[in-house]
């Protein structure tokens, strides 16, 4: 196995917390393991060689291979299934009072991985406005900063979701014609979500503000500074009275602008 000396490692560090705001700092043996056969195979004979190659080029490829070896893109339908309830429950009557007259919701999964979430919020939106749903524009935002990930979620191939109810498993899944045995997601769902690559680290410049954002155990990469400057920004790209979801094993800074409403869910006052 190749070692990462401490100048290498720095430089590595830095260059992931500058531009990706993910910090390694005490992640080195993460970094030694994950990195080093795969490296190895692609010709480098030690660490020098790719920090340099990634500090001078900024390849698209390299960068890839280190956020997709040193962050996990964990996800499944219904995590954090209370969110998807309190979503249903609380959030889309209000959202949806409140935008009435214009028929638009705005919606962004931030960190979406492979697609499971916002399609699970597009599913949520359906059954909510049920026959109504036509009327209204529901297209959901989603954006991750790995093509990898993003290329697998517009040709989604997924197991059965366990905790899908049985109806939605009719209604919005497709059996793969491929002999996989894995299951994909209906047109209707698939038109009503937009994939974007984004970094979150840069300033927000979409065309809407958002009345929900969803960005659930994407923070657990960050340091308390770059947390409380990307909830700054979401707020800012937030509508009035708009929610941020985040996961329950995050927390954010007690001079965050969002009143907290309960457990990993805020509003903009």
């Amino acid at each position: 196995m190749m070692q990462l000396s401490d100048s290498d490692f720095h430089r590595l560090v830095r260059f992931v917390q500058d531009n990706y705001g993910i910090n390694l700092k005490q992640k080195r043996l993460l970094i030694n393991s994950r990195l080093s056969a795969t490296l190895q195979a692609q010709g480098y004979h030690d660490f020098k060689g790719f920090v340099d190659d990634l500090l001078k080029k900024k390849d698209k490829e390299h960068i890839e291979l280190l956020l997709n070896k040193l962050t996990t893109n964990y996800t499944y339908f219904m995590r954090e299934k209370d969110h998807y309830q309190f979503f249903m429950d609380t959030i889309l009557p209000d959202i949806t009072k409140r935008n009435e007259r214009k028929k638009v919701l705005s919606i962004w999964s931030a960190g979406c991985s492979t697609g499971e979430e916002p399609y699970n919020i597009s599913m949520c939106i359906k059954e909510y406005l049920g026959a109504n749903a036509g009327a209204w524009d529901t297209r959901v935002l989603a954006t991750d900063i790995s093509q990898r990930v993003l290329s697998q979620a517009k040709d989604p191939s997924y197991e059965l979701p366990v905790d899908i109810p049985p109806s939605w498993r009719t209604r919005y899944f497709v059996k793969r014609k491929d002999g996989s045995g894995m299951y994909t997601v209906t047109p209707e769902i698939r038109r009503n979500v937009i994939f974007r690559t984004f970094n979150l680290m840069d300033p927000i410049r979409f065309k809407l503000k958002f009345d929900v954002i969803f960005c659930r155990n994407v923070m657990i990469y960050f340091d308390q500074p770059t947390k409380d400057a990307l909830i700054q920004r979401f707020y800012n790209a937030s509508n009035p009275g708009g929610y941020l979801l985040i996961g329950h094993s995050e927390n954010i800074s007690k001079d965050s602008p969002y009143r907290m409403l309960r457990p990993a869910t805020f509003r903009k006052d």
